[in-house]
């Protein structure tokens, strides 16, 4: 198959202009930051001179223009989050309460199917078992390797192992995960799930798609791709507990156990905090692994992936944009006790 330059000349063109616009709008948002400031800053000199040279009183900062310069510097980011964030969800909350063309209302009835098809129902407790067990098992996992490799000899080699899988991205992961789980029949077995079950005289088995064993399966993926984070935070928590505490209590006599749960649990409580909500909110939309490794087939679909389903493959646009604002209403309470707690945190 030969390459046709000729006809593939419009997609190169395509690509030359994003490429310019790129460089233009970021190039240009980089000179205002160095220019802008540099003018200010000049300015404010050029006074203080001017005052020093004349005896006058050094002038004092506008307020005003304070507020100005700090508005020059939101605007683009409020701009951003009013048309990335702001429309879109005020808009697919409007879609939620209309039907699959988006022509007419119906009111809350896409809300009642939610709660009401037996489907969306398993995928619901699907999304509940997901943000039960990941936080927990990743978190614990992390806490578990950060203590026990603390201050080890090969620290560093064994933390940089158990944080690798955070350098591959979801849809990575749950490919690699894949092989492990392949089934090849009754011959020779590729999965290393399968090949360890055989050698042990066992019969290999299509794990990916007896539930709810599969829904296990892909938890997996996200708590060994997840645990790495969970052991880097926990680790610095560990590690910036006062010394002088800890050798307090080793004089006193406190065994490992004690120290662990009198010590380092009380000292780490706010990282474990931390580390746990941030699991939960992304479990709460996790989306790649499941559409990777089953497309939400054979009982698996979590909110994430059947919110696509049902706005993008089945064409019910009310349907999928009430399942985006119910999970919107899941993460909203997560994400104010976070706030609460950081807040907390800064007044303590």
């Amino acid at each position: 198959m030969e390459f046709d330059f000729a006809e593939e000349q419009p997609k190169f063109l395509m690509l030359m202009y994003g490429l310019i616009a790129f460089v233009a709008v970021v190039g240009g948002l980089l000179l205002l930051l160095d220019v802008v400031p540099a003018w200010f800053a000049r300015r404010r000199e050029a006074q203080l001179v001017a005052a020093s040279a004349s005896g006058a009183p050094l002038p004092r900062r506008r307020k005003r223009g304070e507020g100005l310069f700090a508005l020059f510097f939101l605007l683009p980011t409020l701009l951003l989050l009013t048309v990335g964030l702001v429309v879109p969800a005020i808009r697919t909350t409007l879609l939620s309460f209309m039907d699959a063309g988006s022509t007419n209302w119906v009111g809350l009835r896409n809300y009642g199917w939610m709660f009401s098809d037996d489907s969306i129902v398993r995928v619901l407790i699907n999304t509940l078992v997901w943000v039960v067990l990941v936080p927990l098992v990743a978190t614990g996992f992390g806490l578990i390797y950060a203590v026990l490799v603390d201050k080890a000899r090969f620290e560093a080699v064994a933390k940089s192992l158990i944080f690798l899988p955070m350098a591959i991205s979801f849809v990575g992961a749950s490919i690699i995960w894949k092989f492990v789980y392949a089934y090849r029949g009754d011959g020779d077995q590729i999965g290393l799930l399968n090949q360890f079950v055989v050698s042990l005289g066992g019969e290999p088995k299509q794990w990916l798609l007896e539930s709810p064993l599969n829904t296990l399966l892909l938890i997996v993926i996200m708590v060994w791709i997840q645990a790495g984070f969970a052991m880097v935070v926990l680790s610095a928590a560990i590690k910036s507990i006062p010394g002088d505490i800890v050798e307090a209590a080793r004089l006193d006599g406190v065994s490992p156990w004690q120290m662990f749960w009198q010590i380092t649990m009380p000292s780490i409580r706010p990282a474990l905090i931390v580390v746990a909500v941030t699991l939960t909110i992304a479990t709460l939309k996790v989306f790649d692994i499941v559409r990777t490794a089953t497309n939400g087939n054979y009982d698996t679909s979590v909110i994430a992936s059947e919110m696509y389903n049902q706005a993008f493959r089945y064409g019910q646009n009310g349907q999928g944009s009430a399942l985006a604002v119910f999970l919107f209403i899941l993460v909203i309470p997560v994400v104010i006790y976070q706030i609460r707690n950081l807040r907390q945190q800064r007044e303590g």
